[in-house]
């Protein structure tokens, strides 16, 4: 039987209409997808332009429902051959009712300087003392510039005619007329307090003191000269250690090729948590070459964010990586807007893990608790998450905020989760991102490097004075003695002058 001419047009028309309504329906979908995430990219920016960066969640569910510490399963009973039985006394001292107890005394090692007034009415030649009000007030007078006059006399001996002079007290800027102080305070005010050298120069000028910029780049560079040998030293035992944080940071740098503009370079920063040393170095990009050449030699557990360059180090022999929980959650932060309900699920777990965390922190649990603690409580809430974001991916779409956030978190959970089979690991990446901070700080204020020699010689002060803020040593009495002990001090005992070592000495 024939066809129908009429019959085979129209099925050709349905088909080609069914095949338009689904490109346009695909296309429509990318489009949602597309302005949903420049939504998301205008609103990222927003938040940094007017609020700032803020990771706290706050669950919308009420108080009695938000996760917390109590939510976390108390570790299981321990056999009496593995408890240590520890005794104390714990004393408790009790508020008396309606007394108010004052304002805080000043330290002691404050200079007073006592001011008497005495009543003009009497006459004390005729009066009995009885009693007094003191009243402390806390003072300041700006900093003091001050000569010091180093005289070293001459003695002949008459029996002998021999004649004595005691030597010549070491100093660190031998042909300078500054000693090491000017320059350690300009050095600690940069990279600890993140002051510019220029507004540092008009805080010297009101004191009386006008410094010009050749001669605080030659101290600058007498500085660095001198201590290179202990970041030398104090490298090599950063890239020792066998468990390292690491990440990187910009910074804009002066380049004599690029003239109008400058450079973006990069501070790779490595920490070793358990001996809080840190390791700034300065390269001039953010490729695979930097870390590639500081990590070649070494063995041992790397924590990373996500970025790409690090994935190479985790097929590397003797490195196990891991990755970082705070991005993680970072992702989930950013997810709220386009999926509350999963989003707020993924966030109020991840607190729950956190909340484990300063449980061991705050209890200052042995190494071998903490193991049992994380296995006990961390890991199960570490194989359920996993499942759910399983399941959840099945449901969202791939290109969508949550469905990022999903795949990040998947992509990596393995990495994400080992900290829990250890006691040493850290949950996240947080404590080199914290010694990173300066610099961020710093950046805004002083702007650029003046030249990629200066950048990396910047690099050696944030590490040394970012070792000495995690040892809690004052970093101005740190270099100023150590600029004046260096030249004379033997190159095998250099390890002695690094922060963590340092026994100051009294020099003039």
């Amino acid at each position: 039987m024939e066809q129908n001419n009429d019959d085979i047009d129209y099925k050709k028309a349905y088909e080609y209409q069914g095949s338009v309504v689904k490109q346009f329906e695909e296309s429509l979908e990318k489009s949602n997808s597309k302005i949903e995430s420049l939504e998301f990219e205008l609103k990222q920016l927003r938040k940094l332009i007017f609020l700032g960066k803020h990771e706290r969640f706050v669950s919308s569910k009420t108080q009695e429902d938000a996760p917390t510490l109590f939510d976390v399963p108390v570790i299981e009973e321990l056999s009496p051959a593995q408890v240590k039985t520890i005794t104390y006394e714990k004393s408790i001292t009790k508020k008396q009712a309606n007394k108010h107890l004052g304002r805080n005394s000043f330290p002691d090692g404050l200079r007073r300087e006592e001011f008497i007034i005495n009543p003009t009415e009497v006459n004390l030649s005729f009066a009995k003392k009885i009693g007094e009000d003191v009243t402390e007030i806390l003072s300041y007078t700006p900093a003091e510039l001050f000569v010091k006059k180093i005289i070293r006399p001459k003695y002949q001996e008459l029996s002998t005619g021999v004649i004595y002079q005691q030597k010549a007290p070491a100093r660190g800027f031998e042909r300078s007329k500054v000693d090491v102080t000017i320059p350690a305070q300009l050095l600690v005010s940069k990279y600890v307090d993140h002051l510019p050298i220029d507004r540092q120069i008009k805080m010297f000028s009101r004191l009386g003191l006008t410094l010009s910029d050749s001669s605080i780049n030659n101290w600058m560079n007498a500085a660095g000269y001198f201590l290179t040998p202990l970041y030398d030293k104090h490298k090599e035992l950063v890239l020792n250690a066998t468990y390292l944080h690491a990440d990187e940071t910009t910074i804009r740098v002066m380049d004599t090729d690029k003239k109008g503009t400058t450079h973006q370079g990069y501070y790779w920063v490595y920490q070793s948590h358990v001996n809080k040393l840190v390791l700034f170095e300065y390269q001039k990009g953010r490729g695979r070459e930097g870390p590639r050449e500081m990590l070649k030699y070494f063995k041992g557990y790397l924590q990373t964010d996500g970025y790409q360059v690090y994935e190479e180090f985790g097929k590397q022999e003797g490195i196990v990586l891991i990755h970082c929980m705070a991005h993680a959650r970072r992702k989930f932060m950013e997810a709220l807007a386009n999926d509350k309900v999963r989003s707020e699920y993924v966030l109020a777990e991840m607190q729950k893990l956190y909340a484990i965390e300063r449980h061991i922190q705050d209890h200052a649990l042995s190494t071998e608790d903490t193991l049992n603690y994380r296995i006990a409580n961390a890991k199960q809430i570490l194989l359920s998450l996993k499942q759910w974001m399983l399941n959840a991916y099945q449901e969202v779409l791939p290109a969508s905020i949550i469905g990022k956030a999903l795949h990040y978190s998947l992509q990596r959970w393995d990495r994400l989760s080992l900290y829990a089979e250890t006691a040493i690991l850290h949950i996240d990446n947080n404590p080199v991102e914290n010694s990173i901070r300066p610099v961020a700080l710093g950046r805004k204020n002083y702007l650029f490097a003046g030249s990629h020699k200066a950048a990396q010689r910047a690099a050696m002060f944030y590490s040394l004075l970012a070792t000495c803020k995690n040892h809690l040593i004052n970093p101005y009495d740190w270099l100023t003695d150590v600029l004046n002990r260096i030249n004379d001090h033997p190159i095998n005992k250099i390890e002695e002058l690094l922060p963590q070592n340092w026994k100051p000495t009294q020099i003039i």
